[in-house]
């Protein structure tokens, strides 16, 4: 099922605590845009049809990587990318839309996504493997 733009923007905004959908829509899109790059086949294709339209095509058509970001890069590259942004509030950005990505792909879908990041991407999906301590 795909969710609305503003259903999925009202996620956001609630999880991140964002005073106004503009700020949830700026996170959604950085943090989508970096991880469409680190996406491909039919997995991004998947999510992507789960998304809004216009999150779809962000990631789809993403900022390119020239390698696999770690965890932590990406939550540099995404401070790096909103104005403003410390490495902390980019860990928080990138919680409230991945955790909102994840429930809406469903644990199959989510689980796939996560074989092709490096290591460490379960935790900023709010998905922690089982067995292993942050």
């Amino acid at each position: 099922m795909t969710l609305r733009w503003e259903a999925f923007l009202d996620e956001v905004r609630e999880r991140g605590e964002y005073d106004t959908v503009q700020e949830a829509e700026r996170a959604a899109r950085t943090v989508l845009a970096l991880l469409g790059a680190h996406l491909v086949g039919d997995v991004r294709a998947e999510l992507a049809a789960r998304l809004p339209e216009t999150m779809a095509l962000i990631l789809l058509n993403p900022l390119q990587a020239a390698e696999p970001l770690g965890p932590e890069r990406f939550v540099r590259a995404t401070a790096a990318w909103i104005e403003g942004a410390t490495e902390a509030t980019a860990l928080w950005d990138i919680g409230a839309v991945l955790s909102t990505v994840a429930e809406a792909a469903g644990d199959d879908l989510t689980a796939r996504v996560l074989l092709q990041l490096p290591p460490g991407y379960d935790l900023l999906f709010g998905r922690p493997t089982a067995g292993e301590r942050p």
